[in-house]
């Protein structure tokens, strides 16, 4: 009966474990998967959030606002290439979501920018702010800190010893 008892409740850990490394939020037809902000400086303004939003259900939706009581303006943010030069610009109707489809905001393209953070984001914090969708409504969501430099070198490979085809 112990053994049972044993198997179970690690069981049960090992759900809520992968539950809690899942780290997504529903709200009506959307799914918001792994909200996450990159770790700052001291001293730091600004501070972007990242995630992957997916939309299950048959009409678009848009993303239009957020707010954050750590920040004094949270603002959707895209950036791109123009000729030579990478540009920053905010998105002032908000960001697409299209029926069916996702949209990934990431370093480098689609994002969250944390105007006037109250204080530095430190590696394993977590910050909750809130997103504004069109359709759906309001969600709370838990940006997990992370330092992007760190995710960026644990991904790349060594190119030199792979063996190339012929």
């Amino acid at each position: 009966m112990k053994r049972i008892a044993l198997i179970l409740s690690a069981a049960i850990l090992g759900l809520s474990s992968a539950s809690a490394a899942a780290h997504e939020f529903k709200l009506g037809s959307l799914e918001i998967d792994h909200p996450y902000a990159r770790a700052t400086p001291p001293n730091a303004p600004v501070s972007g959030g990242y995630m992957t939003i997916r939309n299950s259900g048959t009409e678009a939706d848009r993303l239009v606002s957020g707010e954050a009581e750590f920040a004094d303006r949270v603002e959707i943010h895209e950036m791109k290439m123009e000729g030579e030069v990478m540009k920053m610009r905010q998105i002032p109707d908000g960001l697409e979501i299209p029926a069916g489809g996702e949209v990934v905001l990431k370093p480098g393209g689609y994002h969250v920018m944390f105007i006037g953070i109250d204080s530095q984001f430190k590696e394993g914090e977590a910050r909750k702010a809130k997103l504004t969708f069109e359709k759906a409504g309001t969600i709370e969501l838990e940006f997990s800190v992370e330092n992007i430099q760190k995710m960026k070198d644990n991904m790349k490979m060594d190119h030199g010893t792979m063996k190339q085809g012929g």
